[in-house]
């Protein structure tokens, strides 16, 4: 299992190790115990940073994902009942992805392009950026506007991404699309040695006593430090995806 430090600290490492200049922020959320991570990623010196590509990427990490994290879906079972093999509450499947927000802005410095030009950049960067994305999806460029003596203007180039990571789906990222039912999986409740030794794989349902698939919890430290790395490099290339494309239509 992974915790919230956990996963801002793999964020922390895989961008430091990158290059990436980061500036973390933690929040919690005292009605909802949601805990938030926010964090501005740039290249380059701290001073310079009006004039170059920022990213903000933000997540919240709900009550549900903390009680996974400490105790597994066992731990959440026995919280109200005794635990059962064909439990609910063990079905961390069904548990949405934890969805990453990637928000990256550049500065026009003033500069007032065309209609035309504001155009054919935001699609050359929408194409670029999705090109260069490995984990990132749904890229959505925009254009924010100032309001000066009764006109408006470009001032800032915009760029929305997200990541969806499936933190608690037994198969991990190869589970994030599948469209397997509910009632096909369920956590084995592992009591000794031998069940211990079946962890991490995945029995064919033909193959079950009870016509049932048996997943054992999902292990996400095992695969979360390359997804982070991945998505600090998809970072990295969309943020000189936007400079490029501010010069190149400069």
């Amino acid at each position: 299992m992974v915790t919230f430090e956990d996963m801002t600290g793999l964020f922390l490492k895989a961008a430091g190790d990158l290059g990436l200049v980061t500036h973390p922020e933690f929040w919690l959320n005292s009605r909802s115990l949601e805990r938030e991570f926010t964090c501005t990623c740039h290249t380059g010196r701290c001073e310079d940073i009006e004039r170059e590509s920022t990213c903000m990427l933000s997540f919240t990490w709900g009550s549900l994902d903390t009680a996974l994290s400490i105790d597994g879906p066992a731990g959440i079972c026995e919280f109200f009942h005794e635990a059962e093999q064909d439990c609910l509450h063990l079905h961390t499947n069904a548990i949405p992805p934890l969805v990453i927000e990637l928000a990256y802005s550049l500065s026009l410095e003033g500069k007032a392009p065309s209609e035309e030009v504001l155009l054919s950049l935001t699609q050359s960067l929408r194409l670029n950026a999705s090109e260069h994305s490995r984990r990132t999806s749904d890229s959505r460029p925009g254009v924010a506007m100032v309001l000066r003596d009764g006109r408006l203007y470009p001032e800032v180039l915009t760029l929305q991404q997200q990541v969806e990571i499936p933190i608690w789906h037994p198969l991990g990222m190869r589970g994030l699309h599948e469209d397997t039912p509910v009632t096909h999986f369920h956590t084995v409740l592992t009591g000794n040695d031998s069940e211990d030794d079946e962890r991490g794989e995945l029995a064919e349902r033909d193959e079950q006593k009870d016509g049932e698939v048996v997943v054992v919890e999902p292990h996400p430290e095992e695969w979360m430090p390359r997804v982070m790395e991945e998505v600090c490099l998809d970072i990295l290339h969309v943020l000189s995806t936007l400079d490029a494309s501010v010069t190149s239509n400069g």
